[in-house]
């Protein structure tokens, strides 16, 4: 039961929800170690039974929404077109596999330049050997191929081979050639190959394995039984798209190995449609590949995809863009498979259930599109019996009972006016509506008048053409546009509880919206929907109105010239004293100075008690290096440059400072006590 249990998560991991159960009954049934007994082997068939029947509402969805339209092959032929004049050995191949020059004068040129071009490749040899010589062969050059790569080719063989990818290449450039391989060289290299996958079993090894073991016959007939290996590492995108680890390359290298390999080892199909359906949904995805490579391979798996049997997935489209008039609903829809080419065989019937999209209703419950004798892939349905009215529909089409998709499209009807009245009257509603009555398309004779104690008023009726029922459309709008100088304005006519659309203006409170501009003005009511065919833009009636105020008539010229030139005014400089004045400042500031070296010459300088101790010079030297810095910093320097500075240095000045005063103070104590012991004595 652990063993049961095990396998059903990792199924449900692998295989998803639908599949997983299956897969654990087809494993249980496979591995060796683990004792089935009866009850469990009936409840791994229940359970494959029930997933079965989920899957069989699933797998009737087996179509995709797109195929590769003719714009499509039209964009990768340019793609092709393009690679051939680039210097890419590998894009050059594939892109003279799929297109053919006919200018024998450039294809001679590309032939000559084929071996410049492969001695400058960067690729594997392997892989440049392969595309040198295909390329080669596909413009059916008159070049000899060079002895020594010929040999080298010949001989390869003989050496050990590195990887699947080796072996894929150099099988391929044999079979290029025209060389044909012995049994006893095949039989090696599928055992390498058999080895190579032992140590190597990631997506890309398995990949070119797959498409090898087709050319190296019953020897490389176990590389089929890896396909399952292969198919459970697909990455499941949105739920809608599965794809390998590598992209675009590895994934259509993985589903062209796994059917290529399945087919000539005849084994099961190697995917079911579900499963197929999602890669054929990741190749169209990827349709604006824009490399020569991913074109080639895109184009080959979609055709892999669409010739493989009961798991292949078809295209069911809408032809056009969905929109069915309500006087002919001919419902045209497209049955292609992945390449836009008919389905073989082809279908034999083809239904449609028409489900209203606002309240799922059923208009049709099966419906037969019919094929048209000119295309066999184009199905019509007439609907014209069911009277479908205007709105949004699904189209659940069903083909042979196995391929279902759900279209949507919508049914145009046709809105009609069935009245229309317009009029004015007093702001205060005191006096009785004047309203007249108008008949579309028709202009209302005469002329309109009101003023600024006046409302306009506008009330119609719009009714679907085929039913007469009252209907609501998206748009409704009232437009007001002056006559003489084009200027509009636009308002929303709202529906009232009877469905009528009405428009009320009052005159006076709108006078700003017109800029209060009087004059005549053409009344236009505007009509649009999505859903109706028959949008339209009616001009109802002219209304002259009249406003309290009259506008500013005086129009600014518009300026032609160059602009004059911007200048920036910068704050005037404050006023400065006269030089007098500056110069008196500075000498009296300086006059202390002055008169303190005059006193020191009158009166000189006592040096007896100076000492050349080091804090004596160092206090002075600092003191000295203070007032220096001022004066720097005065001329040069900002604040905290002079801070940098200054710190040390007075910090030295302060230690000298100290120890000279200490030292000062010392000697006059000695003094003192020097002088008390001499007069004692005496």
């Amino acid at each position: 039961l652990t063993c049961l249990s095990n396998i059903f998560i990792v199924g449900v991991r692998i295989r998803g929800s639908h599949f997983g159960i299956l897969y654990c009954f087809t494993k249980l049934i496979r591995i060796k170690f683990c004792k089935i007994s009866t009850a469990m082997y009936y409840l791994a068939f229940i359970c494959a039974t029930i997933v079965l029947s989920w899957s069989s509402t699933i797998m009737g969805d087996r179509s995709v929404t797109g195929y590769l339209e003719e714009k499509d092959l039209n964009r990768l032929r340019e793609v092709f077109a393009d690679a051939i004049s680039s210097n890419d050995l590998q894009a050059i191949y594939y892109s003279t596999l799929n297109i053919k020059i006919d200018d024998e004068n450039y294809s001679a040129e590309l032939c000559s330049s084929l071996k410049a071009l492969h001695e400058a490749s960067k690729l594997n040899g392997y892989e440049k050997d392969f595309y040198y010589i295909g390329s080669s062969k596909n413009l059916v050059c008159k070049n000899k191929l060079p002895e020594a790569l010929l040999g080298s080719v010949y001989a390869v063989f003989n050496t050990e081979l590195s990887s699947s990818q080796e072996i894929y290449y150099r099988v391929l450039t044999h079979k290029l050639l025209g060389v044909q391989i012995n049994e006893l060289t095949t039989t090696k290299i599928a055992k390498t190959l058999q080895g190579l996958l032992k140590k190597d079993d990631s997506i890309t090894s398995l990949g070119y394995a797959f498409n090898v073991a087709g050319e190296l016959g019953t020897a490389a007939s176990f590389v089929a039984d890896r396909v399952e290996d292969a198919v459970v590492q697909a990455d499941e995108v949105d739920g809608k798209m599965l794809q390998f680890e590598g992209g675009l390359s590895i994934t259509a290298l993985v589903v062209n190995g796994i059917f290529r390999v399945t087919d000539i080892f005849k084994k099961p199909t190697p995917l079911n449609p579900v499963q197929a359906v999602k890669f054929a949904s990741y190749f169209l995805n990827r349709r604006s590949v824009q490399s020569a490579k991913g074109a080639h391979v895109l184009i080959e798996a979609l055709k892999t995809l669409s010739g493989a049997g009961n798991s292949a997935p078809i295209c069911i489209q809408l032809i056009g863009n969905g929109q069915l008039q309500a006087d002919d609903p001919v419902l045209n829809v497209v049955v292609v498979d992945l390449l836009g080419k008919p389905v073989t065989p082809s279908p034999k019937t083809v239904y449609g259930k028409i489900i209203l999209k606002k309240d799922n209703a059923v208009l049709a419950e099966k419906v037969q599109l019919i094929s048209k004798s000119s295309d066999k892939t184009v199905y019509n349905a007439q609907l014209s019996t069911y009277k479908p009215s205007r709105g949004v529909y699904f189209a659940e089409i069903n083909v042979d009972n196995t391929f279902t998709q759900k279209l949507q499209f919508k049914v145009l009807g046709r809105v009609k006016v069935h009245s229309l009245e317009v009029g004015v009257t007093d702001s205060d509603s005191s006096s009785t509506v004047k309203k007249q009555s108008i008949i579309y398309p028709q202009t209302l004779k005469g002329t309109l008048k009101a003023d600024g104690t006046q409302k306009l008023l506008l009330k119609s009726v719009l009714i679907d053409e085929s039913t007469t029922k009252v209907i609501t459309v998206q748009q409704a709008f009232v437009r007001l546009s002056n006559v003489q100088s084009n200027e509009e304005i636009i308002f929303v006519a709202e529906q009232d509880s009877n469905k009528a659309y009405k428009f009320d203006m009052d005159v006076g409170l709108h006078g700003a919206d017109f800029r209060y501009k009087s004059g005549i003005y053409e009344l236009h009511l505007i009509i649009g929907d999505a859903s109706v065919s028959n949008s339209f833009q009616w001009h109802v009636a002219n209304v002259e109105l009249k406003f309290a105020h009259e506008p500013d008539t005086s129009k600014k010229q518009p300026i032609r010239s160059t602009l004059p030139e911007i200048e920036h005014m910068f704050r005037p400089p404050e006023k400065r004293p006269p030089r007098f004045v500056s110069d008196v400042f500075t000498g009296l500031c300086l006059t202390p100075l002055v008169l303190l070296l005059i006193f020191w010459s009158k009166l000189g300088i006592n040096f007896s008690n100076f000492t050349f101790a080091p804090s004596t010079i160092g206090f002075h030297l600092g003191f000295g290096g203070i007032l220096a810095l001022f004066g720097v910093f005065w001329l040069y320097l900002n604040m905290f440059q002079t801070l940098r500075l200054l710190i040390p240095i007075a910090i030295f000045t302060f230690i000298c400072g100290n120890r000279l005063l200490r030292h000062l103070h010392a000697q006059r104590v000695g003094k003192s006590s020097v002088s008390l012991s001499s007069a004692a004595s005496t």
